[in-house]
């Protein structure tokens, strides 16, 4: 890649991204079905790992070059491209988006969401053609989105009935996360251009701009959180943390990075009230207002363990203990509150951007690669931290999952994602090897440094 310059090289990755996702797209999948549907399923997936690799070579090139002015436009309008592309198809990977639909027109018909199942009688005159065919888990399942989620449906249920709509909602959230990203870099003294490592990230636009995922509200709201929070705002951070708490529980363990430095009660304080309110709001649904999450650890295997990429391949070796799924719960949570702890001491610096994004995604991936989800779009909202402290475990974690498409032993937890969770633990223990050597060898009043990527 010397012979031309680096611009050169990096208008070429991206129209092959450009390319790879023309393809994706003529395959029709939603048009097909049976054996057809399978092998243009198959070949899809493998197209999205040729565009990971292409991910994978233009965050290299970005992260080793200086850029001349006007590069973060380019890969700005190369991302835009992308998402514009998808809205032009159906939903392809996922129809959860359908249950989003769905939620929104059932508030906006004055009915609390978490009250019903969609095939109650109850709600017989929502259904029609569109939407109502493809709710996953209609007949038993009430919803398990958290309140700001459910608002934000009824919002859009009042502008737009269908999922483009909903889309649009989705990359509206994501690009509030895209700017508040931009800003961090600037605060953090690091180059626009690195929006990319977002921006670009197959896994992100195909999981928001084709499938219209809930995460892409996380990532507004964790991007609007994190710039608050850099700018020493802890109140607000903290509440616009918990709305993203509110939206998918998960970025609850990114708390530790927000209440570093001593500032914690005015933080955790906001981070309750939102909490609570957002309850409150649907509290009329009794014991159901969480709706079906008690039971989705039971399906999902979590809570029996076989769901557990760890255990499941224990399992493969010797019987397990019935206590095996707490003691490894055990395990885990002494980890985390480990790092959590140490996350916690550290001093606190005027400009600690980087030192919060590192944080932040180190608690993340810890988090991910310990509860090892299934479902590839659960992944994709990793890649946000990274953009200002990039490392190898947050870019494979942020990527990898695509292989999670498709499955091609049915309900195996264990063989096939080991091609994801094996060498996310090894660069997980890599990373931190390296910050403590990094820590070791600059000593702890080094304020901004970031846990290097380490590529060649």
């Amino acid at each position: 890649m010397t012979s031309r310059p680096p611009r050169y090289w990096l208008a070429c990755l991206g129209a092959a991204l450009l390319t790879l996702t023309v393809f994706g797209l003529l395959l029709d999948v939603p048009a097909t079905a049976g054996e057809v549907r399978l092998v243009r399923m198959a070949v899809l997936v493998g197209l999205l790992v040729l565009a990971a690799a292409v991910y994978f070579a233009a965050v290299r090139l970005v992260l080793r070059y200086a850029w001349p002015r006007g590069t973060t436009w380019v890969v700005l309008g190369v991302a835009m491209a992308l998402r514009a592309l998808l809205l032009t198809a159906p939903p392809i990977l996922s129809t959860d988006i359908y249950r989003y639909v769905w939620d929104g027109r059932v508030q906006d018909a004055g009915i609390n969401p978490y009250r019903y199942v969609p095939a109650d009688p109850a709600l017989a005159a929502l259904r029609d053609a569109s939407i109502y065919p493809h709710i996953n888990r209609a007949d038993y399942a009430r919803t398990i989105y958290p309140p700001v989620a459910e608002i934000l449906f009824a919002a859009a249920g009042l502008v737009s009935h269908g999922v483009t709509g909903m889309r649009l909602l989705m990359l509206g959230f994501e690009a509030i996360g895209i700017i508040c990203l931009l800003r961090l870099l600037s605060l953090a003294g690091l180059p626009g251009e690195r929006i990319l490592i977002y921006a670009w990230n197959p896994l992100a636009f195909w999981s928001f701009a084709s499938d219209g995922h809930v995460d892409a509200i996380v990532v507004g709201l964790l991007g609007l959180a994190l710039l608050l929070r850099a700018r020493h705002k802890e109140g607000w951070a903290g509440a616009v943390l918990a709305g993203a708490v509110l939206t998918k529980f998960f970025p609850l363990v990114m708390a530790p990075a927000f209440l570093r430095g001593g500032r914690f009660w005015r933080p955790a304080l906001a981070g309750l009230v939102v909490i609570g309110c957002g309850y409150a709001l649907y509290g009329g649904a009794g014991r159901h207002v969480l709706g079906f999450l008690p039971s989705y650890g039971q399906e999902e295997g979590i809570d029996a363990g076989q769901g557990i990429w760890l255990l499941a391949g224990l399992a493969q070796l010797m019987p397990l203990p019935a206590a095996a799924p707490a003691i490894y719960a055990a395990g885990i949570a002494l980890i985390f509150l480990g790092l959590a702890v140490a996350i916690l001491r550290q001093r606190a610096f005027e400009n600690d951007v980087r030192i919060l994004c590192r944080d932040t995604g180190m608690l993340a991936a810890v988090a991910t690669a310990a509860i090892s989800p299934h479902y590839h779009w659960y992944f994709a909202w990793l890649a946000l931290p990274a953009v200002v402290a990039p490392s190898r475990t947050l870019l494979w974690l942020a990527t990898a999952p695509l292989l999670l498409i498709e499955e091609p032993v049915a309900g195996d937890r264990f063989f096939w994602p080991s091609l994801v969770y094996l060498p996310a633990i090894l660069l997980l223990m890599a990373d931190l090897r390296d910050r403590i050597l990094i820590r070791h060898r600059r000593g702890p009043a080094t304020g901004d440094a970031s846990c290097p990527l380490l590529l060649p």
